[in-house]
């Protein structure tokens, strides 16, 4: 990531502490190609004051699931050459909203079901004799099979 005079360079130090990650989580970003340093002549890393929003970005897609691997995909829609704008991150950010909203739709339908049978007939027999008797859902195959999509 080329640092520019608008774009000056910090010690990982003052990016751990602006962004709330720890020095090593930092550098294991950077093995993984996430992020990106420049080594100085006395091998400390630098990094672009920029950096702190691909880091929140990391962090934030990290708690709505993204897998490392996924993040790097993501990021590598970012532009190199420059800093991104707020342009960018919309159009990042779009690639993967509706895997957001599946997900809130997921956590909905779970936090209605808590009091109710979970689809597998554990949790409530008389209630599965009527939404599910004689365990007509296992013929749908294992597991919880209303989670899974099955109708009931």
């Amino acid at each position: 990531m080329p640092s520019s005079n608008t774009d000056p360079l910090v010690t990982i130090g003052w990016m751990a502490k602006r962004s709330g990650i720890a020095a090593s989580a930092l550098r294991f970003y950077e093995s993984r190609g996430l992020i990106e340093s420049v080594r100085m002549n006395s091998g400390h890393r630098r990094y672009a004051r920029s950096t702190v929003r691909r880091i929140a970005f990391i962090v934030f897609a990290q708690k709505v699931g993204l897998s490392l691997d996924e993040v790097g995909a993501e990021l590598a829609h970012l532009p190199k050459e420059r800093v991104p704008t707020g342009e960018d991150w919309k159009r990042l950010s779009r690639q993967w909203k509706a895997r957001i909203e599946a997900q809130i739709a997921q956590l909905q339908a779970l936090h209605m079901g808590l009091d109710e049978c979970i689809g597998c007939g554990c949790l409530s027999m008389k209630k599965c004799l009527l939404t599910n008797p004689g365990d007509r859902s296992a013929m749908n195959g294992a597991g919880p099979r209303r989670w899974l999509g099955d109708r009931a």
